[in-house]
């Protein structure tokens, strides 16, 4: 597997660590003015579905996702268990795609409908990752203010395992 992409894993590993023992309630409680944590969760389903299924090949599984936690969309609270699942599911299916990429890939570009993008898969990587540390963070933020205690430790020693640095 490619550095990179162990990277997202790792990245998608701590960002489970933050809505981990958040209840549905509180999942779904939205404290102005960022988005409930529901929200978060299914953002980034969204995000990785548009990327590496949508985009990348034709797909959509989840189609509710565009419209309730799409970019540029209405702030909601949904179901944090519903968005955990979607959630799951979607990384799942990007997994299948993400795993068979080769180091020549992450330069390339991105064609959609017969267009290309104008940026590299890499970058695209790149983006998906530096997003999860953005909204986990959000998350802490959320939880803390919420009078969670004992939140996840930030970047956590898995960085030794998972998300160790190699040369591909």
């Amino acid at each position: 597997m490619l550095n990179l992409i162990s990277q997202l894993i790792f990245a998608r590993s701590e960002f489970k660590k933050g809505f981990s023992g958040v209840t549905e309630e509180e999942g779904s409680q939205r404290l102005m003015p960022d988005n409930s944590i529901g929200w978060i969760v299914g953002h980034l389903a969204w995000h990785e579905q548009y990327y590496w299924l949508t985009r990348a090949q034709g797909k959509i599984l989840i189609p509710e996702l565009i419209d309730q936690v799409g970019f540029g969309k209405p702030a909601s609270s949904p179901p944090l268990k519903k968005m955990i699942s979607y959630w799951e599911i979607i990384t799942h299916n990007a997994d299948d795609y993400l795993f068979r990429m080769k180091e020549s890939d992450l330069l390339e570009n991105m064609v959609v409908k017969g267009k290309e993008l104008p940026f590299n898969m890499g970058t695209m990587i790149s983006r998906v990752i530096y997003h999860y540390w953005y909204h986990n963070g959000e998350m802490q933020a959320l939880r803390q203010l919420m009078g969670h205690s004992d939140l996840p430790e930030f970047v956590s020693d898995d960085i030794e395992t998972i998300g160790s640095y190699y040369l591909d």
